[in-house]
């Protein structure tokens, strides 16, 4: 395990958090899911106990969609700006800490991909692809 020190927030920044504490999850899950709630081709997720967070700001702006058919699955999002922002469940002992929303670096890296099987054929994968600093002219 490792120890995590991180704060976030939204792109607006409404809303922001921080968490301390031990973490040896850190997935890109290639699910239908987070595809959709994430909008790319993986969701990169760190899990952390939810004893380690703390909301600093704006947490009255958080909403979220609980998908009907799913059991846990639930995004929680800015109502301002739309940012995916972390989903704290105590009674499944868990926060998951969406890793776009993190303000700094958090000292760790992904230590796997998850549902492999869903990753669609244009997502990311270990290929190489041209490296860009910005936005290409051309």
């Amino acid at each position: 395990m490792s120890e995590v020190n991180v704060s976030g927030s939204c792109l607006c920044g409404s809303i922001s958090y921080v968490a301390t504490g031990q973490s040896n999850k850190f997935w890109h899950c290639h699910c239908g899911r987070c595809r959709k709630s994430s909008g790319a081709g993986h969701a990169s997720n760190i899990l952390m106990r939810p004893e380690s967070f703390d909301w600093t700001a704006g947490e009255d702006l958080l909403r979220s969609f609980q998908v009907p058919d799913a059991k846990s699955f639930r995004t929680v999002f800015c109502s301002i700006c739309g940012s995916p922002m972390p989903r704290v469940a105590p009674d499944a002992s868990f926060a998951l800490i969406p890793a776009g929303s993190l303000d700094n670096d958090p000292g760790i890296h992904p230590t796997g991909r998850i549902y492999q099987d869903s990753r669609t054929d244009w997502s990311c994968d270990s290929s190489e692809l041209p490296l860009y600093e910005t936005y290409p002219r051309s």
